[in-house]
């Protein structure tokens, strides 16, 4: 059985994910980093070189991921954009062209079978966005950079453009990447489209047609179709042939009227379809010619313009994230890391209400009553007296506060002999294996000022997450190569999101 999944449905998921952030009973994300310590055969597979790729399982993002991650950060209604794959304008190229009936038996000029993968709009560089409605027969664009904002179809370069819409500063700063933009739709643009005009044709010259100028009916179900009152297109011929689809009269076959409401459309050519004006009362036959074509394109649903999200394949959603420095002592600054995620809906600790923190430590802390020299990041601690172990994030020296992770794998966070978890507790030595630094922990429970000013409860000794481990649902996962942090530090994080 054949089957496809949609562009309507891809959109309509992409919407649905946008409204999220939003409805009333809104859901609640997080942008996570996690992973200081090195990808190994050992753990995660891969190596810092060659990240694994997160296998779409139990163990890896719903368990393993909350392990090593971090902190976290809230994304805000603002912090997210539909987005398009971003093509640049650059003259000489040749750019795709809208049509509406693109398949694997009528690709673009570029050989796609699908409209959302072809060329059919460009970014310039004042960040202009325009559709391509007639590509000159496929050839390249030959001109200047368009800069027009008009609403309706202008021609430019050898091309027919639709303007669409700008992005702003603000969000070009934001959002706009290499390989991504954010897509919007102008309301002015909008306001101005009209469902079912046709605004395009394609055009089969042929041969042996009396030159001269006609008019023919577009035929189909259009307001008024196949009558004066409908959309109706002016044919030029010269030379025997059909002159190709443009905007000027007397030397292109142009649109003379867009009509309204055509889901389809088509031209006849017979004798009794031509005529020489517009009010189409003066029957005129363009001759014996032959293998002549007027094809009409059908414009988008309440036509070109009226939303670019959904007309340019808005499938895609952006998220950007900057996380500034330590985020209040949230992000550690001393180590690096090789994963960043989304997760939605987690609890705070020990809770079962939805987490509403801007920003949440989720390494584990303890503090030392004393301490015998300097823990080394990502080197393995012990606690012998319990069998815990773990990896060390961070060692505060000024503070004696040992940040730390308990990961699901032998000498990681658990046994090598049994393969048990054992949490760290007490005030039995902790000692570095790297550094053969240790420390005892204190048994007080105080809140402890940090750098930022930012502070930190730890009941005898320890403080917990912000977030539950393994609460809510992970639901983005992507390992990367090592990035380091440091304490000026700042980063702008995209995620992609495809539908």
């Amino acid at each position: 059985m054949a089957a496809i999944i949609t562009e309507k449905f891809r959109l309509h998921n992409a919407s649905q994910f946008v409204e999220s952030f939003t409805e009333a009973s809104a859901s609640v994300y997080y942008l996570f980093l996690g992973k200081s310590s090195p990808f190994s055969s050992a753990t995660s597979g891969g190596s810092d070189s060659s990240p694994p790729t997160p296998a779409d399982s139990v163990g890896q993002t719903e368990y393993y991921s909350w392990d090593s991650m971090l902190g976290a950060k809230n994304i805000s209604s603002s912090d997210i954009t539909r987005a398009v794959v971003r093509r640049n304008f650059a003259n000489g190229t040749t750019y795709d062209m809208y049509e509406h009936n693109i398949s694997s038996d009528n690709t673009t000029t570029s050989g796609s079978s699908n409209l959302y993968d072809s060329t059919f709009y460009f970014l310039t560089s004042a960040n202009r966005v325009y559709k391509v409605l007639d590509n000159n027969g496929g050839t390249s664009y030959s001109g200047s950079e368009p800069t027009s904002e008009s609403t309706s179809p202008f021609a430019l370069g050898g091309y027919v453009l639709k303007y669409m819409y700008s992005i702003s500063s603000s969000d070009a700063a934001k959002f706009l990447t290499t390989d991504f933009m954010p897509v919007s739709t102008d309301s002015t643009v909008s306001a101005a489209a009209t469902d079912g005009a046709i605004e395009s044709l394609i055009i089969t010259a042929g041969s042996g047609y009396s030159d001269g100028t006609y008019y023919a009916a577009v035929f189909g179900d259009g307001t008024s179709q196949g009558t004066s009152s409908g959309a109706i297109v002016r044919i030029t011929v010269s030379g025997g042939g059909i002159q190709s689809f443009g905007l000027t009269a007397g030397s292109d076959t142009t649109i003379h009227a867009a009509g309204t409401s055509y889901t389809f459309g088509t031209v006849n050519l017979g004798s009794s379809f031509t005529f020489s004006d517009s009010d189409l009362s003066s029957a005129s036959s363009m001759g014996s010619g032959s293998g002549g074509v007027v094809s009409v394109v059908i414009s988008p649903k309440e036509g070109h313009g009226n939303d670019a999200v959904a007309e340019l394949g808005g499938h895609f959603v952006m998220t950007s994230t900057t996380l500034t420095q330590a985020e209040g002592d949230d992000f550690t600054t001393a180590n690096d890391f090789r994963q960043v995620g989304l997760v939605v809906d987690p609890t705070t600790f020990g809770t079962s209400t939805v987490a509403s923190s801007s920003t949440a430590r989720q390494t584990f802390v303890l503090k030392g009553s004393s301490v015998s020299g300097t823990f080394s990041a990502d080197e393995q601690i012990t606690q012998s007296s319990t069998g815990a172990v773990g990896k060390v994030v961070e060692f505060d020296s000024s503070r004696n506060l040992l940040y730390y992770q308990q990961e699901r794998f032998a000498d990681f966070g658990t046994s090598s002999t049994n393969g048990g978890y054992v949490a760290f507790s007490g005030t039995n030595t902790i000692t570095g294996g790297t550094s053969s630094a240790t420390l005892t922990p204190s048994s007080v429970t105080e809140t402890v000022t940090l750098a930022n000013n930012n502070t930190i409860s730890l009941t005898a000794g320890y403080a917990n997450p912000e977030l539950q481990p393994d609460s809510g649902t992970i639901i983005y996962l992507e390992n990367r190569k090592p990035i380091s942090r440091a304490s000026d530090q700042t980063e702008d994080i995209k995620l992609i999101i495809e539908f």
